[in-house]
């Protein structure tokens, strides 16, 4: 039963939180006159032994130790003796649990959307270095229209952005302490949950103790965020599997960011990018698996709730590690423009700038889209090229040829937050103002 219900093999991680929480509980029992100055001394001593005995690795964890709680517990009785066995006067390990937890999700929160800030700053700094470079943006995997590699490197970057104020709205919805709640009905003894709300920085203390100890959302709520990080790395995995392959040899990774083959001497793999893209699996697993536990829970505490801390953990742990990866893959790419260029300067990359060009001459775009589109089919199926048929076209003619020129059709973007030269450079203010005020947030 005990080696089934035990938790300590992951949960002592949350061993900082919990002695943080005691202290908070200690001094809210001193101003309730349940500890004397001298008992809440000797606890107070006896927790700085037991984080030095877990920090230098020389704690020693009994049989009957269930949890990272009951084993700080049991030391410091050990060591303040009485005073210790007054430590858990007015708390339910319930209540206690999701402090811990609280202040480590917090934390964690505020890490991940830090390493993600550096990952975004890489990319800004890879924008900034690409110059006028331009590829071919793809839609259904097909080439679509050329686009700078400064904008499509910011595109990952605010998506990214979005990332980081999920997390942060959810660092503020975790900021709530549960500490005073008790089992589930609070305590008919003088404690003032407010006082240790503010000893441990929460934002404000729980409105409904029943409440406060099944609340399990912020868990929810941060492996969403998470989920839709690791979504977002698996996307930039994806793309750098394709832009490193000699199909597309749009980029070569690394010596320090890629792997060999145990067979093939040749092979130069991207297997940091395929773990980003597979481990976004793993992290969506958790989220809909916590979901589930939730879904049947009664009203309060129930140790289905144990589950919420594998895969919070296991989240932030896969999601740190890509996070440095990546930004170590981005910082020593190499991109390779001119192969880059010359699959962006392919004549029908430039067929939506035909049809708007005939539309500044008067024709509607439908009718316009017609022209270009049947212009197309026809290079295609009689292999002629495309810039003789636009020369011989009566409503196109020889003008029309210099839209098919090699990098005219990104000059002629235009448009606010498009993939303009212009557009890119005022996007790269934007998004360096959002950084700051990210920074700031964090």
């Amino acid at each position: 039963m005990l080696a089934y219900t035990a938790s300590i093999g992951f949960d002592v991680r949350l061993a900082p939180d919990d002695i943080a929480g005691t202290r908070a509980h200690v001094k809210g029992l001193l101003k309730a006159a349940l500890l004397t100055a001298d008992e809440a001394a000797l606890i107070g001593t006896a927790l700085d032994r037991v984080e030095h005995e877990i920090s230098e690795g020389t704690f020693i964890f009994l049989p009957t130790d269930e949890d990272i709680h009951t084993a700080i517990e049991r030391r410091v009785t050990e060591l303040a003796k009485d005073a210790g066995a007054k430590v858990h006067t007015g708390r339910s390990r319930n209540d206690q649990v999701a402090t811990a937890l609280r202040l480590f999700t917090r934390r964690a929160l505020t890490d991940v959307a830090t390493k993600t800030m550096q990952l975004q700053r890489v990319l800004l700094y890879r924008a900034e270095a690409a110059g006028e470079a331009y590829l071919p943006g793809y839609t259904h995997m097909q080439r679509a229209q050329p686009v700078p590699l400064a904008h499509h490197l910011l595109a990952h970057g605010w998506a990214l952005a979005r990332d980081v104020d999920r997390l942060l709205d959810a660092r503020r919805r975790t900021d709530v302490s549960p500490l005073g709640a008790g089992a589930l009905a609070g305590s008919s003894l003088p404690l003032d949950p407010d006082l240790t709300a503010d000893e441990l920085g929460f934002g404000g203390r729980f409105d409904n103790s029943l409440d406060a100890v099944s609340d399990r959302d912020f868990v929810a709520e941060s492996l969403f965020a998470l989920a839709l990080l690791g979504t977002h790395l698996s996307r930039i995995g994806e793309e750098l599997v394709f832009w490193s392959s000699s199909e597309f040899g749009f980029c070569h990774l690394g010596d320090a960011w890629s792997t060999g083959s145990s067979m093939l001497p040749q092979k130069k793999n991207p297997d940091l990018a395929e773990l980003a893209r597979g481990k976004s699996g793993r992290i969506i697993g958790h989220l809909t698996g916590f979901l589930t536990t939730l879904k049947g829970l009664p009203l309060a505490y129930n140790r289905d709730l144990q589950e919420d801390k594998e895969p919070l953990f296991d989240a932030i742990d896969q999601l740190t590690g890509g996070l440095e990866v990546l930004a170590g893959a981005f910082e020593t790419i190499q991109f390779d423009t001119e192969r880059m260029k010359e699959a962006a300067d392919h004549p029908g990359a430039a067929a939506t700038d035909l049809a708007e060009w005939l539309v500044e001459k008067g024709h509607a775009f439908r009718q316009a889209h017609g022209i270009v589109g049947a212009l197309v089919r026809d290079a295609v199926e009689r292999g002629v090229p495309l810039i003789d048929l636009v020369a011989a076209h009566p409503e196109l003619g020889q003008d029309a040829t210099a839209l098919l020129a090699p990098g005219a059709a990104v000059a002629r973007r235009q448009t606010a937050g498009g993939a303009g030269q212009a557009a890119v450079l005022e996007q790269m203010e934007r998004f360096r103002t959002r950084l700051a005020a990210d920074a700031d947030r964090i």
